[in-house]
């Protein structure tokens, strides 16, 4: 199992909110919505393009690129163009320290 990285604090992400951090040399997008923390690629599977750069709607990021839609607590794909969904990530908050686990299938 993946060991957790910290990548910020509570109180640098704005809820609703938004960040993308690098871990482990993955561009990884990290959301804080309704005071949970939700992590996935920072990657459209239709295109490559950057997630976190779309508008953030409830727990649905939308692709800047051309319109699909993700969930960012799942990862699943929910409109097209993309039919597959982006990997999700573990995010573990202790105290005001902010940890991502990477998905060691994805």
């Amino acid at each position: 199992m993946a060991e957790p990285v910290f990548v910020c604090k509570v109180s640098d992400l704005p809820d609703p909110g938004k960040a993308v951090y690098e871990v482990d040399g993955r561009s990884i997008a990290l959301f804080h919505v309704s005071g949970t923390f939700w992590a996935i690629d920072d990657i459209c599977t239709h295109d490559g393009g950057p997630l976190a750069e779309g508008d953030l709607r409830g727990y649905t990021i939308v692709c800047p690129r051309h319109g699909a839609q993700f969930d960012i607590r799942t990862g699943h794909a929910k409109t097209m163009p993309a039919v597959k969904g982006t990997p999700a990530h573990e995010v573990l908050v202790r105290g005001d320290d902010v940890f991502i686990r990477l998905n060691e299938d994805a």
